[in-house]
């Protein structure tokens, strides 16, 4: 009885006056690995969906850089790319849609087709010199702007954005550990297109905070430092934004930033900010360690864990 109702936990988030209910439902068991496996695999990565709706999840093994799955959430394929492949997005330039990734390992940055076949690769000699850290760059994630420009973030190093354009040449750079952001551990950076003009959101995970800069890295506001718990990463649809917290939640904000949702709170001591929390100590609709998120198409929620066996948990959104 206890499990049947974990697996139909609905949970019901109320925002501000001026905040609209948000409710979603977990959706137990929804990912199928791939036959012969029981988990997915390593995961210290991110997960997208493309505008067909099947998910994209980064998984550390050779030759599975990132696994497919159909909006059923059954295995479709493995692209074989760079297993050490930590963040990435899938987003249409010029119409076409690409797979945009922060290879960790590598210190690169990678664009592919959907199929995983390399169109253009950023490697770490196009990265001005004087900026990477006493063990080189740590490249944890980039989204696209409008203009079709790559901004890279060294989330694990010192926590510079880096600007290029379409073709790969290096811009710009802002942000890094000195004044005035003072960036700790910048784990992943978006391009917030819900405002005009677009804004990149910064995951200023060593802070706890989460930041809107403008295009050219000038901090436009905090959107939240209070009650986090470690962001890690987001996702945009409509109006709204759900964040990974690494230290065990996932939640909703809406445009104003605004809190609307609470998702999969974990605050048993040593199963989160972890990868070692084993599947048999997994609890339905209980998150471990956040690590990756996304939207689907409907704006159901997809997250993705820092986890040495791999994990999806899924929320579908009500009403």
């Amino acid at each position: 009885m206890r499990h049947t109702i974990l697996s139909l936990l609905t949970v019901l988030a109320f925002g501000s006056a001026a905040s609209a209910e948000v409710a979603y439902e977990f959706a137990p068991n929804f990912i199928t690995p791939p036959a012969g496996k029981e988990t997915i695999g390593n995961g210290h990565g991110e997960i997208a969906c493309d505008s067909a709706g099947n998910f994209y999840v980064s998984v550390q093994e050779d030759n599975a850089g990132i696994q497919v799955y159909g909006p059923d959430g059954k295995f479709i394929k493995a692209l074989p790319l760079p297993k050490s492949l930590h963040g990435f997005v899938i987003r249409k330039d010029e119409g076409v849609e690409y797979i945009f990734a922060a290879v960790l390992g590598e210190q690169k940055v990678i664009k592919t087709k959907l199929d995983g076949s390399l169109v253009m690769e950023i490697p770490t000699s196009s990265f001005p010199a004087g900026k990477a850290g006493a063990k080189g760059l740590k490249l944890t994630n980039c989204d696209i702007a409008p203009n079709g420009d790559i901004y890279v973030v060294d989330g694990y190093g010192q926590s510079w954005i880096f600007v290029f354009d379409r073709a790969g040449k290096f811009k710009s750079v802002f942000g890094g550990p000195e004044e005035p952001l003072k960036l700790a551990n910048a784990h992943k950076i978006f391009i917030d297109k819900r405002f005009e003009p677009a804004r990149v959101l910064v995951c200023d995970r060593g802070n706890n905070r989460m930041l809107h800069l403008d295009l050219e890295g000038h901090l436009i506001n905090v959107i939240a430092s209070e009650g986090l718990r470690r962001p890690s990463s987001v996702s945009f649809h409509g109006d709204l934004m759900c964040v990974a917290e690494i230290a065990g939640r996932v939640s909703v904000w809406d445009k104003e930033g605004k809190q609307v949702a609470s998702l999969g709170v974990n605050d048993t001591e040593g199963q989160t900010n972890t990868p070692k929390v084993e599947p048999k100590d997994w609890q339905q609709g209980t998150v471990t360690s956040p690590h990756g998120i996304t939207f689907d198409n409907e704006g159901n929620i997809l997250e993705t864990e820092w986890n040495l066996f791999g994990r999806v948990l899924r929320w579908n959104k009500k009403g």
